[in-house]
């Protein structure tokens, strides 16, 4: 299969082109995504090939994912943009109570494929409500899944496979590593399937779980540890591929789990939680976690303060080493 090297804004813009051309009932709309191409530019030439599947909204969250409903129950594949994903309360109502909820409010008689993409996370000194992370969240909504790709190739693999999932998948995309690498990407047919974890390093001696813009810093933190990490990213936040993780701390006795989010309530409790259940006796050491603080995510000036560093990052692995 030839490959080509893109960027995540690249990764998604091929991922809508290709699908939109596999499928004409993909639809994808939002604020801004036709003319200008999306404030990322992720949808940047797209109306120009498909003048009937590409859109201009309101700027209204609750009408943009409302009309999703309608478009899904109706027969089509909306691919609703939402401009940074800290704007998706407005539209929390028509997400909670009605697109996750179609399925089994009509028994099975509608699917509701949709597949909400927006911008997520910190990290490129974003104005107010522009850098939330409310993975963990969305995550505790029944009737959706959640995916967070972390490069370019998962991008286009996890985002081809939401669009083409019967039920509804809230897509976030980590703004800080948009544009920060390049990597080979699979043109044409690339499919991951939702669920399934990626063991990116395999190690023995501590596993670290991390995902989004969180594991490309994981990665940067562990090269010059002393000490053999597995590294696992989920990929799909909701549903959570716990064989994966609770196999690898049986096998390294130790758990560092990193993320941005707030630590109260964040996914680094649900996963803790499970290995707690599964992997107990296994473990050497408490599960560390490495998160956000429990405070609004900051403004420039403390940006680099409030999101995990290299630095706590080999502090966690540090403490669960030493314990």
């Amino acid at each position: 299969m030839m490959s080509n090297n893109l960027n995540v804004v690249e990764a998604v813009r091929q991922a809508l082109d290709e699908e939109m051309a596999r499928d004409e009932d993909v639809i994808v709309y939002g604020e801004d995504v036709g003319v200008d191409g999306g404030v990322f530019r992720a949808t940047k030439g797209l109306i120009d090939t498909y003048p009937d599947q590409v859109y201009d909204s309101p700027l209204a969250e609750s009408g943009i994912i409302g009309t999703a409903v309608g478009l899904a129950a109706y027969g089509l594949k909306p691919v609703p943009e939402i401009q940074f994903s800290g704007f998706i309360p407005q539209g929390f109502h028509q997400l909670k109570q009605h697109l996750a909820r179609l399925r089994s409010r009509s028994q099975g008689a509608y699917s509701c494929p949709v597949t909400i993409r927006a911008p997520y996370g910190g990290g490129i000194r974003a104005l107010e409500h522009h850098s939330e992370s409310f993975e963990s969240g969305f995550a505790h909504i029944t009737g959706i899944k959640v995916v967070i790709p972390s490069n370019p190739a998962d991008t286009k693999g996890l985002l081809t496979a939401s669009i083409r999932d019967p039920d509804p998948v809230v897509f976030l995309e980590p703004k800080k590593i948009y544009r920060a690498f390049r990597e080979d990407v699979p043109e044409g047919e690339h499919v991951l399937e939702l669920g399934e974890a990626n063991v990116v390093q395999e190690g023995s001696d501590v596993t670290l779980v991390a995902w989004g813009a969180m594991l490309r810093r994981a990665m940067d933190a562990i090269e010059h540890i002393d000490a053999s990490v597995e590294v696992i990213d989920p990929r799909t936040i909701y549903p959570l591929d716990t064989e994966t993780i609770i196999g690898s701390v049986k096998k390294t006795g130790r758990c560092v789990v990193v993320h941005e989010a707030p630590r109260t309530a964040g996914m680094s409790s649900e996963i803790t939680a499970r290995i707690n259940d599964e992997a107990l006796l296994y473990l050497e050491a408490p599960v560390e976690r490495v998160t956000g603080y429990d405070v609004p995510f900051p403004m420039y000036a403390r940006e680099d303060d409030y999101m995990p560093s290299e630095k706590r990052i080999r502090k966690g692995i540090e403490t669960v080493m030493s314990f």
